[in-house]
């Protein structure tokens, strides 16, 4: 009897061990498709089933994979069915191409309402107790507050005349400040020996309200 059992595991390994000989290793390459359009796939995720050897597709669809014969491979994408490929034992040659075929998966949820209160209840209080202004005039001062007019200036883009004052201001210093930051005009020796010669031939007494620099 214990010979017969012996026999028994050195016939199964041996089977075992014939099998996994028998399988070849193949580098499979190909492109991901949808079935619709036919438009590459990107960032698919292409892996063999029960192990831990996969990849994931490129932008343009395309993935290469090394498996061997036999290994179940498996395609995912989220919005798409999960399916998978049998790699074939008949493969004579060391490598094998194929264009795969995705399919969309769509899910229908059952109609729901969202409200912002959990219960009547709770409407009922918020509802009763919500502090609301008696007149226009109070509504409005409410709506024109510095913080109400703060947080609307935040989410409200330039307008095209200050668009177009940026641009400007960028071309001027990429074109004649070198992309660095504009001079500092108090700190101009050419432009105080102006102001102090201008100042003492007296030409601010015929002016009013001058208290800037003269321009060169």
């Amino acid at each position: 009897m214990k010979k017969l059992i012996i026999i028994f595991i050195i016939i199964a390994n041996y089977t075992v061990y014939a099998q996994t000989i028998e399988k070849k290793v193949i580098q499979i390459t190909g492109a991901i498709v949808e079935a619709d359009s036919l438009q590459s796939m990107p960032f698919v995720h292409v892996t063999i089933k029960n192990s831990r050897g996969g990849t994931i597709s490129d932008y343009y669809g395309f993935f290469s994979l090394v498996a061997q014969t036999g290994d179940t491979i498996v395609f995912s994408s989220v919005g798409f069915h999960r399916n998978q490929f049998i790699l074939p034992d008949s493969s004579k040659n060391n490598s094998y191409s194929m264009i795969h075929v995705m399919l969309k998966d769509t899910i229908l949820l059952n109609e729901f309402t969202v409200f912002p209160w959990p219960t009547r209840e709770q409407f009922k209080y918020a509802f009763m107790h919500e502090d609301i202004p008696d007149n226009g005039n109070d509504r409005a001062r409410k709506n024109l507050s510095r913080e109400a007019l703060m947080a609307a200036a935040g989410s409200v883009p330039m307008e095209g005349s200050t668009t177009y004052k940026y641009e400007l201001q960028n071309r001027y210093t990429k074109l004649y400040q070198g992309e660095g930051f504009a001079p500092n005009r108090l700190l101009d020796p050419i432009a105080w020996s102006k102001f102090i010669k201008a100042w003492k031939n007296g030409d601010f007494k015929k002016q009013d309200n001058i208290n800037y620099l003269p321009n060169n």
